[in-house]
């Protein structure tokens, strides 16, 4: 409920206001949604031309006419508009209302004055506001408190829901009935307030005619904001949009009225509706007298994908909508609706159900006025038109009954009085001009009202603006800076009830007044949705995207339509109908689903594993040969074999064999500081003491040749002593090297995860590069030094030349070690670890084999070969 006044300045004569208006109005803004146009409901009666050449003739014949006969006068320029319905009064109230829904339209010949329009189709809905309207009057009438004294009148006109007679009405409730009005006619209104239109248009058609008079136009369900600033279809379409995506309706049809009231509240549901990320397949409108255009509506409708069809339509339109989809048996949508139709009695008809069944919509608050109900069935006809029941059957009424015989169709229109939301309005609309006009006379119970004061109806409007009441059913009424009254609305659901009627059952609410987060509330649980199904429909261009997969917009298409595709590797959506994949943290991989993100599995080389398993039994099947050459050459030492083959050289090489079995133990498990701290270092000591033993024993056989020639002294520069300082001066400078590397830049445990991307390699980072390859190079060098010198001594004459098999042992260990750098560069992961363990434990086994099979086969198979004269040649 609002009230409106738009005023300008005054005018010096009606001539000139005329023209301004319509300047004003016609043509400043021939295409502005929220002036009447004449491409809109006046087109059908008179052309913008015409209008004009008609008034300046006319108003310049007044003007010659009055100068002739020098007599000023002024009278209604055409035939007096008499109201539908009216009542005498101290104060006049006047009534606009589409109590006829249709017009008929008389021809347009332009040659003659047009007939009067035929209104047709009563509308019991508009019918029951008038009836409010009276209902309000004779109570405050009847009131010993408000106005004591005074008494309010009535003239209530019927527009036929045309903004043409809409101006016809608001002309007779500013002049009166009056063919001549007097000498001046700048006299006052005969109305001091106007309660009136039902529909966004013609109100603004009331609010412009009347706004230079400053005559207050209070409505009851008209809600454009394009009247002044007004909120109403602010909150109403951005709550359509709330509504719309609390139910996940992404895909959705939108239906419009073709007038101030439709394109404003859909253009307003259109933006909020982007916001909320809903996506409008279509959006159609139509006017109530063009039936082309609805048809069209009703193919596209038809044609349509969207289940969801918001529409933003005054009842009447609802109603054409209404007819031809049921005649076309279009049913099964969802519709959305306004305040203007959602519980309008008139759409509910036998067939309508199957349409509009299960229609959500907002609603203006019902409220219970005591008294109305009965005054609305009963009170009315007898009262006011002197009719009863008992005559309406044998048709002989009195007078008034005669002039309005179309309205006896409405005397068995009595189940839906309970539906009083409207009403409603309009009943707290006149308590608030009587509460205004209470303040302006000085009214109290005492002296009653001061009748010598002169209402002027800009005392009314700014009046209005200061009141604040409590009606007899506890609502509190009052306007805001703008005119407007709070936007609260409850939200409908039309539903059967249990005798087979149609209920516009309340789900939840809606009040702007309250904080964000509270404004809108729903009952899901008691909506029935269309067909009588519980189930909640769907309707989306596109399903919507299960988690670990992401949308992906179709081409050329709104952005509800889309296809779902999978997240990439190491990315996830956990929710539907994400816009996006995001990456697991470093340390976390996608899941099978693409859903959550989960530890990445940490790989080493560990001791239960099979790889594990099998290289630990290399190992300590390695060191238990080891200890059995050992232990054979001990229980051997004293025979020439061991004796000639430098036993001391050779236990040393054994105990080094050992360490380098054992040191492959360091490289398997997971992987700690100090474990790989250990691994290398022990590895390149271990190695280079055996390789040293290896030198040793390789330096023995050449300085013995040496030592059989005549003259030589060779063996005492290289004896037992000169050995073992040899073999610990070598092994001096990898320790060195090895305390280098740790104290510089040591190995350190190291989680790599660029190698792999769904799993960690947990493994030993070198430190130092450098230090590593030092390491093995300084290993791979006495090896090659060793073998080159064994190689030398190959040939040398004797029958049991241990040269032979160190050059042998030292091609393998030189042949394990070249390959395995290309091996472990490219082997990923623990498999890194397993080729450094296989070329330790393929080195270790070479060198035992090599070096000590030849020998341990004649201690324990050719014991008769184990002779000194065997030994140097002489068998």
């Amino acid at each position: 409920m609002d009230f409106y006044t738009d005023y300008h300045p005054p005018f010096s004569s009606l001539f000139e206001y005329d023209l301004l208006y319509i300047y004003n109005n016609f043509m400043l803004r021939p295409n502005q949604d929220c002036c009447i146009s004449l491409t809109s409901d006046w087109t059908l009666e008179y052309k913008m031309s015409h209008v004009i050449t008609w008034l300046i003739f006319m108003r310049l014949l007044l003007a010659f006419e009055a100068v002739e006969d020098e007599v000023p006068v002024c009278q209604i320029m055409g035939s007096p508009e008499f109201p539908l319905l009216s009542e005498g009064g101290d104060v006049m109230i006047g009534g606009a209302f589409s109590i006829h829904s249709k017009i008929t339209q008389p021809p347009l010949s332009f040659t003659e004055k047009p007939t009067r329009l035929t209104c047709s189709s009563v509308n019991f809905r508009e019918f029951r506001f008038a009836q409010t309207m009276i209902f309000a009057i004779e109570e405050i009438n009847k009131n010993d408190f408000l106005l004591p004294n005074v008494s309010m009148g009535y003239r209530i006109y019927d527009n036929c829901a045309s903004t043409l007679t809409s101006m016809r009405a608001v002309m007779a409730l500013l002049n009166g009935d009056d063919w001549i009005v007097g000498k001046s006619c700048s006299g006052q209104s005969t109305v001091h307030a106007i309660i009136g239109e039902s529909e966004s248009s013609s109100t603004i058609v009331l609010s412009h005619t009347t706004g230079p008079f400053q005559i207050p136009v209070i409505s009851h369900s008209a809600t454009c904001e394009c009247l002044s600033n007004r909120k109403d279809d602010l909150y109403q379409s951005r709550a359509l949009a709330q509504l719309v995506k609390h139910f996940g309706w992404t895909w959705v049809g939108a239906v419009n009225s073709d007038s101030d009231y439709g394109n404003n509240g859909m253009a307003i549901f259109l933006a909020a509706a982007q916001e909320e990320g809903v996506c409008v397949e279509y959006t159609e409108k139509f006017d109530r007298a063009e039936p082309e255009k609805l048809m069209k509506v009703v193919e596209v409708i038809r044609k349509s994908t969207a289940q969801v069809i918001v529409a933003f339509m005054a009842h009447v339109e609802m109603n054409n909508l209404l007819e031809q989809l049921t005649l076309n048996n279009i049913t099964g949508r969802q519709f959305i609706g306004v305040e203007a139709w959602i519980t309008a009695d008139s759409l509910v008809t036998p067939n309508s159900f199957s349409v509009l069944g299960g229609s959500l919509g907002f609603a203006v608050q019902k409220a219970n006025i005591s008294g109305l109900e009965e005054f609305l069935i009963k009170g009315f006809w007898e009262t006011n038109l002197n009719c009863n029941r008992t005559n309406w059957n044998s048709m002989i009424e009195t007078e008034p009954c005669k002039e309005i015989q179309d309205l006896i169709q409405l005397k068995d229109n009595d189940e839906d009085v309970t539906e009083l939301r409207y009403s409603t309005n309009i009943y707290k609309a006149i308590y608030a001009v009587a509460y205004s006009l209470h303040n302006i006379l000085k009214c109290s119970q005492s002296q009653g009202c001061d009748k010598m004061v002169k209402v002027m109806p800009w005392q009314v409007v700014e009046s209005l603006k200061q009141v604040n009441f409590t009606i007899k059913n506890g609502d509190q009424v009052w306007f805001d800076s703008t005119g407007s009254a709070v936007a609260q609305y409850e939200v409908v659901n039309w539903q059967r009830g249990s005798d087979g009627s149609v209920q516009f059952k309340p789900v939840g609410y809606y009040d702007a007044s309250l904080p964000p987060g509270q404004k809108f509330v729903l009952n899901a649980e008691v909506i029935t949705w269309p067909g009588g199904k519980t189930e909640l429909p769907v309707s989306v261009c596109s399903e919507s995207c299960r988690p670990g997969t992401r949308k992906v917009l179709q081409k050329g298409k709104p952005v509800c339509c889309y296809d779902c595709i999978p997240c990439a590797e190491g990315e996830i959506s956990n929710t539907t109908d994400s816009n996006g994949c995001k990456k697991c943290p470093e340390e976390y991989w996608s899941n099978q689903n693409r859903d959550a993100c989960v530890l990445k599995s940490i790989e080493y080389l560990s001791f239960t594993e099979i790889m594990g398993v099998v290289l630990v039994f290399f190992t300590l099947f390695g060191v238990l040969l080891t200890l059995i050459v050992a232990t054979l050459f001990l229980i051997n030492k004293d025979t020439p074999l061991v004796k000639a083959n430098n036993s001391e050289l050779s236990f040393l090489l054994l105990f080094s064999l050992t360490l380098c079995f054992l040191c492959s133990l360091t490289f398997i498990g997971r992987p700690s500081e100090w474990s790989c701290m250990l691994r290398h270092t022990a590895f390149g000591i271990t190695f280079v003491l055996c390789i040293s033993c290896i030198l040793g024993k390789t330096l023995v056989v050449l300085m013995a040749f040496k030592a059989t020639l005549p003259g030589s002294d060779v063996m005492k520069w290289f004896g037992p002593t000169q050995q073992r300082l040899s073999v610990l001066a070598f092994t001096l400078v990898q320790v060195l090297i090895c305390i280098l590397w740790l104290t510089i830049n040591p190995p350190f445990p190291f989680k790599n995860m660029n190698h792999y991307k769904e799993k960690i390699i947990f493994e030993c980072a070198l430190g130092s590069p450098i230090g590593f390859w030092a390491v093995l190079g300084y290993i791979g060098l006495l090896a090659v030094l060793c073998f080159i010198l064994a190689f030398l001594a190959r040939k040398l004459p004797d029958n049991f030349n241990e040269a032979k098999f160190i050059t042998f042992s030292m091609l393998i260990f030189c042949a394990v070690w070249i390959t395995f750098i290309p091996a472990y560069v490219s082997s990923p992961g623990k498999f890194t670890v397993a080729v450094e363990i296989f070329a330790i434990l393929a080195s270790s086994y070479g060198i035992l084999f090599c070096i000590f099979a030849p020998k341990c086969f004649i201690v324990v198979f050719k014991p008769e070969l184990n002779t000194k004269k065997h030994l140097m040649g002489k068998t």
